[in-house]
């Protein structure tokens, strides 16, 4: 049965009794000259989820664009789903609360309603005064923590911007089932939301079905595989998966890009997802996958694409670009 829903509608519930939209709009590497209008561009074309991070260096301007959309009238505060992340210099306790209300005083905004920690990564601290956004820097080495900061820690401080009001809903990004079977034995606020990346290359199957078991809703990033690595050196034009012929087959039956048959192979299997574009034209094709749904078999058809093949692995990429190794993956 086609679904009746669409990019304005189409929700997943959270645990909390939040919810979440199917699509959203993904903001890594959106340029701060377009970001804000991006932003407007998406939320006047029905979208209400806006995929951010401080690491992302552009969080002032989607608060310009969120803060233009509701000066408009095009929608309240409370519709959208606005989502951060704490990157890995925040990791201490005495510095998430902080990082979460930088974020929210760039946003321009009172609360979040995902907050997410990025990796399971602990690095030095720094400040805002020295460098901000504090992302990776290919010209700086990247010092790890020596305090001695545990996951657990860092997800407790997580717990308490809940409490305090400040967030409606925590989570988790870039670990695997082990690590998370370890944050629901200690959670007082289980997480809501994992964010993974999750691609007809990449499909975690058994990552998906233990969110499940968890009531863990999944997010998943690079829907489109390669292409948002490409130009950063971690992929090639011909690992797109674009480019198989099954998905042009399906593309050609359903009178859709082939873009689209792997986002709604994507939002089928019951996921968020996040692609990225500064264009109108996009925006509106990546939301158009609400008219048609992908059979049992042709399901199975873009499933078996599979090469467990993740282009976001700091094991490849940290130790020569940042100057210290790191392996978050088994």
């Amino acid at each position: 049965m086609v679904e009746s829903k669409n990019v304005t509608t189409s929700k997943h519930e959270l645990h909390t009794g939040n919810s979440m939209p199917t699509v959203g709009l993904g903001l890594w590497k959106m340029d701060k000259e377009v970001c804000a209008d991006a932003v407007y561009n998406a939320i006047e074309a029905g979208y209400r989820l806006l995929d951010g991070a401080c690491d992302y260096g552009n969080e002032k301007e989607v608060g310009e664009g969120i803060k233009r959309a509701i000066d408009a009238g095009l929608v309240k505060r409370e519709d959208l789903c606005v989502l951060s992340k704490l990157w890995n210099t925040f990791h201490h306790p005495d510095h998430v609360e902080m990082a979460c209300k930088k974020s929210l005083a760039d946003l321009g905004l009172e609360y979040l309603d995902v907050y997410l920690i990025h990796f399971p990564i602990a690095l030095k601290y720094v400040p805002f005064e020295v460098r901000y956004p504090p992302e990776w820097k290919f010209e700086d080495k990247m010092e790890p923590d020596t305090t001695g900061i545990t996951y657990q820690q860092t997800y407790a401080a997580m717990e308490a911007l809940v409490k305090k009001g400040l967030v409606k809903d925590i989570g988790v990004s870039n670990i695997g089932v082990s690590m998370i079977r370890q944050v629901m034995a200690y959670a007082t606020i289980k997480p809501s939301i994992l964010q993974v990346e999750i691609h007809p290359f990449n499909i975690q199957e058994n990552l998906m079905r233990s969110c499940k078991e968890w009531n863990i809703h999944v997010m998943a990033y690079s829907n489109l595989g390669a292409a948002s690595y490409v130009q950063i050196g971690l992929a090639t034009e011909e690992d797109s998966c674009l480019s198989p012929q099954v998905v042009k087959d399906l593309a050609a039956k359903y009178n859709k890009s082939a873009g689209q048959i792997v986002l709604k192979w994507g939002a089928q299997r019951g996921n968020t997802i996040i692609p990225k574009t500064a264009k109108k034209e996009r925006l509106a094709e990546n939301a158009a996958l609400f008219d048609f749904e992908l059979t049992a078999d042709e399901m199975k058809s873009v499933d078996a694409l599979n090469r467990n093949k993740r282009y976001n692995d700091p094991a490849v990429y940290a130790e020569g670009g940042f100057g210290v190794f790191y392996c978050i993956y088994e």
